[in-house]
């Protein structure tokens, strides 16, 4: 603990009385100062002294006295020369007056100015009397002369003098724009009708010495004194910026005090000024814990005073709760638990320390007190005095706590009181942090009477571990706020330091954005927090969020994303509840949201798709629903019901995908069979829609599909290849209304089904339509008939055409029997006889086409790249048109083909083995790459959390060790097609 204020100063002010003259002041500053010898600047002393004496005149001689005493003060502290140094007598009448009659005297003058016909001389007269006041202060202080309540008090009562004053020029302003009638002079101040609560240390009579001064200004708009016609609100908010004026803004004089107006309700979101019933409606529907324990200290301190008591009179329900359940108190407990407790390995020390805002510091103390007078203070009225110390007293009284962390926490108090005014001292800076540099802070240790910088240094570091050892132990065992990154404080109004520090080391970019978020949730200002509970929630769940954020190491993206989705919200309580209770799960959601943008914004816009992961099914088998849960007779109704269902469920699939619980063959199937099951539901209302407009036709009619979807390999961004394929009743007849032909029935359908799968609508959209791989491509009919097919594939298909048509899947057909004969079509144009070799050749010069006009774009083409999907995809469809004529396996899933392929033994077993290994392993890859990364983003720009997602879905633990089995996965595929397609 710092060495308080020794025994002969004590004897010296016991000498002195309570007279600050000449003599006295030798006696009292000398021995407290002089160890500062040493670490003074006297070049800098020596100047001061010239330029005090050429202001000083003829009482210099008094000050002469006392300048071994002063010497070190205004070496240490050039604002304290300074104002010594601008006004020729200042300093002699300070140090030939008596303090408190000197207070009197500035405090009577300040009022005065109040009267001042002139808004400019009156600006100026503050700011004189503000730096007689802080010279008068600062000595009294240094000299011990007054102790800290003396000091505090001082300042505060000028703060209350200076505010009154400019309340009273404010109202000037307006009557002289004719906005205001008049200015008060009775007991309801200079504007009835307008008060100013004093808060925080302002409030408390607790200022430090280059403080603001925290106050909110509310009005009754039926009683302020406007001239008729006259809008109250915007008076009232100019009154507000004159205040500024008056009181912050910074002149050749200086400034009076700088003043902060947000903590009033809501600061983000209402005026300077807000009405009484606005603040009420307020305070009972969203009023906080922090605001609550703000209000401890809250007192009128300009204004109508009458009818500001009314209004914390009405307060006092909301400050002061008798009855407060587990989770209520959970939260109060919240605002202390959001600062990082000290750990063994880290260190607290005095340079750079934070006094106010740091570990260890002010704040601590004051969050300690104030939560125990929120939890007690509603039914033991005893405990609301609104000055900290008195506060601790009487939990010390009650039993709440010990006698000795009492006595250690006050004194500590007095100490880190003191120190901050010393700081603020040296260059009048609104700071609450011990100096960085060496140099800079031998200055506070000279005001502070301590002449060795090490000595000093180790004391503040011991007082910082003190206070903050005991903090931690007083609630110990209750569940942390904060981060092992650092404290995470989202209350009060302004930005917490350490906070934004943590944020920083948490790898946000925009740590204010990010902390201005979360007050706002705090505010309530989205539906998931709106109600008390969802705060009470959304306070424990805040600091997992950010872990679960910097955890995915892309947490930029992780936040925003999740701020779409919590905002999305109509109500949070039960979400909130759930990811508290299943932290597993919400760090799967947040990983989610930084790695798979298709996926948050599912969750965005339909937060029930959230409802798939409470499933107890839901990391089982993927299956989709048995049918469709719409009317296909309805044909737009249709399209928007089949949007919803895709969102949800490939939700759900890419979920898994993220979450490393599904096989990537079954996520293909899976994103396969939801393909099947919208088409399956939209092509009877396409169907429907077609014989609306036409009317009914004998036919029937079935969907096939290729590509992806018929292999059942589809990934999160596949879209549909797809053929219909129609047959005419005999005699081929026509619709029974417009006489529509066969081709044109069946292209309408064709054409509804492409729309209703391809087109947005409210719900968003599906898929991607492809309809080129049908016979003669784009160039040949949409709807293709059974005769115009097989005589297609008999006389005039190309090679390409017959690889692909080995990937073909019946997956609607408008009856059973329908769907068996285009299957049989299908099997039969794929195993007509063909010549082997030219059919090697087709593929090999197919490959060489696609290298040179669609080469891949790196390691991380699964598809394009030599030993890629392609290549692999080549090789079974190659084989099973070369054996198919004779009986071989046919078979959509490329997998599944070269598994029959090898058990049939129809080409070399080591080389379709390595190919299987290799599909399955890409297959793995591009199902987490396809779900996570927009445009095929290289994952080794991804973070490392990612890559580490990829390792683990190529079943290896390092993503070094994933690209070494990836080339080499690679180059044997190739190897493999180059050995089989010969």
């Amino acid at each position: 603990m710092i060495t308080p204020v020794n025994e002969a100063v004590k004897r010296c002010l016991a000498d002195a009385g309570s007279r600050l003259r000449v003599r006295a002041m030798t006696h009292l500053l000398a021995p407290r100062l002089a160890p500062c010898g040493p670490v003074v600047d006297d070049k800098a002393a020596d100047r001061a002294h010239e330029m005090i004496a050429k202001r000083t005149g003829e009482r210099m001689a008094g000050v002469d006295a006392v300048w071994p005493a002063l010497a070190p003060v205004f070496a240490a502290s050039p604002y304290l020369a300074g104002l010594a140094r601008r006004d020729g007598v200042r300093l002699p009448t300070i140090l030939d007056s008596d303090p408190q009659e000197r207070l009197a005297h500035i405090l009577a003058a300040a009022e005065a100015v109040a009267a001042e016909p002139d808004f400019e001389t009156a600006r100026k007269a503050l700011r004189e009397l503000k730096a007689d006041l802080h010279l008068l202060t600062a000595l009294c202080d240094l000299g011990a002369v007054w102790d800290l309540d003396a000091v505090t008090g001082a300042l505060t009562r000028f703060a209350d003098a200076s505010l009154n004053a400019a309340l009273a020029q404010a109202a000037r302003v307006e009557v002289a724009r004719g906005a205001l009638t008049h200015v008060g002079d009775g007991p309801e101040g200079a504007i009835p009708g307008l008060f100013c609560i004093a808060m925080g240390k302002h409030g408390a009579y607790e200022l430090n010495y280059s403080s603001d001064i925290d106050f909110s200004i509310f009005y009754a708009p039926e009683t302020l004194p406007v001239s008729e016609g006259t809008e109250p609100q915007g008076v009232a908010v100019r009154l507000t910026q004159h205040l500024g004026r008056m009181l912050a803004e910074r002149t050749a004089d200086g400034y009076v005090f700088r003043i902060d107006l947000r903590l009033r309700p809501d600061p983000s979101s209402t005026p300077p000024a807000m009405p009484i019933d606005a603040a009420l409606d307020y305070y009972e529907s969203v009023g906080q814990n922090w605001e609550r324990a703000a209000h401890i200290k809250a007192r009128i301190a300009a204004g109508d005073i009458a009818r500001g008591e009314a209004f914390l009179t009405e307060l006092q329900p909301f400050i002061w709760r008798r009855n407060l359940d587990f989770a209520a108190i959970a939260d109060i407990h919240s605002i202390k638990r959001q600062i990082h407790a000290y750990k063994v390995d880290e260190r607290l020390e005095a340079k750079g320390a934070d006094l106010k805002l740091g570990r260890g510091g002010i704040r601590e103390i004051e969050f300690f007190v104030q939560t125990q007078q929120l939890i007690l203070g509603g039914r033991h009225p005893d405990l609301r005095s609104p000055r900290t110390l008195d506060a601790l007293a009487a939990l010390r009284d009650a039993g709440h706590v010990t006698p000795e962390d009492c006595a250690y926490l006050t004194a500590a108090y007095h100490d880190l009181r003191a120190l901050e005014h010393r700081a603020q001292m040296i260059a009048d800076d609104q700071t609450h942090k011990l100096p960085e540099s060496d140099s800079d802070r031998k200055r506070v240790a000279a005001l502070w009477g301590q002449g060795n910088l090490r000595s000093f240094d180790a004391a503040v570091g011991k007082m910082l571990k003190g206070v903050n050892q005991r903090y931690g132990a007083l609630f110990k065992g209750e569940e942390e706020l904060s981060s092992r990154f650092g404290s995470l404080v989202f209350t009060g109004v302004e930005d917490d330091p350490e906070t934004l520090a943590t944020l920083k080391r948490m790898g946000f970019s925009s740590p204010e954005r990010v902390a201005a978020t979360i007050r706002g949730w705090h505010h309530g200002h989205i539906a998931a927090t709106r109600t008390e509970r969802g705060r009470e929630l959304f306070t424990r769940l805040a600091p997992r969020l950010l872990d679960a954020a910097n955890a995915t190491g892309a947490p930029d993206a992780a936040f925003n994303r999740f701020a779409d989705f919590f905002a999305s919200l109509s109500s949070g309580v039960q979400i909130q509840s759930l990811f508290l209770a299943q932290p597993r799960l919400f760090e799967l959601v947040v990983q989610v949201m930084a790695f798979a943008p298709r996926l948050a914004a599912t969750l965005a816009r339909r937060p029930t798709a959230l409802d798939a992961l409470l499933d107890p099914a839901f990391f089982g088998p993927m299956e989709m629903p048995a049918e469709v849960p719409w009317d296909p007779s309805e044909f737009e109704p249709s399209m928007d019901a089949a949007r919803r269902l895709f969102r949800d469920q490939a939700f759900r699939i890419g979920v898994r995908v993220m979450s490393g619980t599904a096989d990537a063959r079954d996520v293909g199937r899976a994103f396969a069979d939801l393909g099947d099951l919208i088409v399956g539901g939209l092509a009877p209302a396409a169907l429907a829609e077609a014989e609306r407009l036409g009317g009914a036709f004998p036919g029937q009619v079935a969907v096939v599909a290729l590509g992806k979807a018929g292999s059942r390999e589809m990934t999160a961004k596949s879209d549909l290849d797809l053929m219909t394929l129609y047959a005419a009743d005999e005699p081929a007849g026509a619709s029974e209304i417009k006489g529509w032909s066969a081709d044109v029935f069946y292209a309408r359908f064709t054409q509804r089904l492409a729309s209703a799968l391809s087109a947005p609508t409210a719900e968003g959209t599906l898929y991607e339509v492809d309809l080129k791989l049908r016979p003669s491509g784009s160039k040949g009919p949409v709807a293709v008939s059974f005769t115009a097919f097989e005589d297609y594939y008999e006389r005039e298909c190309e090679t390409w055409e017959l690889l692909a048509l080995t990937r073909a899947r019946v997956i609607w057909a408008s009856s059973p029997a329908f769907k068996a004969r285009a299957e049989g079509t299908i099997e039969a144009a794929l195993r007509r006889p063909r010549d082997v070799a030219k059919t090697a050749a087709d593929v090999l010069e197919m490959r060489e086409l696609m290298e040179r006009e669609r080469p891949g774009k790196g390691p991380w083409d699964l598809k394009l790249e030599p030993g890629g999907l392609v290549d692999i995809e080549f090789i079974a469809q190659f084989l099973q048109l070369a054996h198919g004529p004779d009986g071989g396996p046919l078979a959509q899933n490329t997998g599944e083909a070269l598994s029959a392929l090898i058990e049939a033994g129809l080409a070399d077993k080591a080389s379709l083995t390595a190919a299987l290994s290799a599909w399955r392993l890409e297959q793995d890859l591009s199902q987490l790459i396809k779900v996570a990364l927009e445009n095929g983003d290289d994952p080794e720009s991804e973070p490392k959390a990612f890559r580490a997602l990829l390792a683990r879905a190529g079943h290896v633990t390092q993503f070094r060790s994933l690209k070494t089995k990836l080339v080499k996965a690679k180059a044997e595929a190739r190897k493999a097609f180059e050995d089989v397609v010969r």
